[in-house]
């Protein structure tokens, strides 16, 4: 089916294997494409700030070079856009003061927030695209006037996690073109449209950090976040030091240097006294948690309580639960069972079935 003439989709490139299969997709289907990169925002080298920038992984001199090659190849307009102000505004920025006040940040979720569906969209908009295409593995469906946020076809892909933020006035502008396949077929896509990325290895970790370590990132831009002190059990008594807070992860068990007859985690920080709070297994996690900034996809909630599958990070299982709104964005969410892990600052992510409902930030 040929699509409308007054469909304009920009595509957002990376140089990638997905995002490069997207832009194929759209041209095959004869879509008007264009294709946005941005340059974003990285550390000096080294951490210190006279020395010469290095790049963001997500906008190296070769991923850059790879999404103009791509776009020649799709003989499609190809644009860069400056983001690097915003970029560290509200995502470095977030990450460190987040860290900083004792909280587990998501730098993913406020990246697809602001820059890519907020300020990538804006710009698409700007450029006379109706729509802006990701590589995103996820899939939006409309549905009478309104539209949906579903899983990806590739469970151990989908995405929909870290578009939670999405609102019905991006997903009305939004195309997921990857998220009806799994990642083999968008590889075998990738070499059946002849693209040199098809084996292109996916980006890993943080793509700000020049040299992949947060820790210090973190003693470089927050040292107050990474100042050594007692690691005590849940009665009080120290049995050990940690290195700073902003160091260690809920249900951590490796890296604390404590001998202990049994196995000891991370339950808690606590920043006002500085202590790292450790435990058993059995001690660890809970089943319920309190979420604020609560975004939900289609305007509101589907009821005052209602239950729903929740997932609380990236790569977790959604688990199912009740989920009891205390305001109209925030909510007290109750596990069937006891769950581990449950992190201050990650999102707690709402679903029924292949739909995401929206998600907020786990508060306790």
């Amino acid at each position: 089916m040929t699509p409308p003439n007054n469909i304009r989709v920009a595509v957002a490139m990376s140089g990638g294997v997905d995002s490069s299969v997207a832009a194929a997709l759209l041209v095959r289907r004869g879509f008007d494409v264009f294709g946005l990169m941005m340059r974003l925002w990285s550390e000096p080298s080294e951490g210190d700030s006279t020395s010469a920038a290095v790049h963001n992984r997500c906008c190296t001199p070769d991923a850059m070079a790879q999404a103009r090659n791509m776009a020649a190849q799709l003989d499609i307009p190809f644009y860069v856009l400056n983001t690097q102000d915003v970029f560290k505004r509200n995502v470095v920025d977030f990450f460190i003061e987040g860290y900083a006040s004792g909280v587990t940040p998501n730098p993913c979720l406020e990246c697809n927030r602001h820059i890519r569906w907020d300020f990538l969209l804006n710009k698409a908009l700007d450029f006379g695209a109706t729509h802006l295409a990701t590589g995103h593995y996820a899939r939006v469906v409309q549905t009478n006037e309104e539209f949906e946020l579903q899983r990806a076809v590739d469970s151990h892909k989908d995405q929909s996690y870290v578009l939670s933020v999405l609102g019905q006035d991006q997903l009305r502008h939004a195309m997921f073109p990857i998220g009806d396949y799994t990642k083999d077929e968008v590889r075998a896509l990738a070499r059946e449209f002849d693209l040199p990325v098809s084996e292109r290895r996916d980006s890993q970790d943080l793509c700000f950090l020049a040299d992949n370590d947060y820790r210090r990132f973190l003693r470089d831009y927050a040292p107050n976040a990474m100042l050594a002190g007692a690691i005590v059990d849940t009665t009080g008594n120290q049995v050990g030091e940690h290195t700073g807070l902003a160091g260690y992860t809920i249900g951590q068990r490796k890296g604390l240097g404590i001998a202990a007859p049994e196995p000891l985690y991370v339950l808690e920080t606590n920043t006002e006294r500085n202590e790292l709070v450790v435990g058993t297994l059995a001690e660890l996690g809970g089943d319920s948690l309190h979420a604020t900034e609560i975004n939900w996809i289609h305007g509101t909630a589907p009821a005052d309580e209602f239950r729903a599958d929740v997932k609380i990070r990236y790569r977790s299982r959604a688990l199912p639960a009740k989920i009891t709104l205390t305001d109209y964005s925030a909510a007290n969410i109750t596990f069937d069972e006891p769950v581990r892990d449950i992190t201050p600052g990650q999102a707690a992510v709402i679903y029924t079935g292949e739909v995401c409902l929206g998600g907020g930030i786990i508060q306790s």
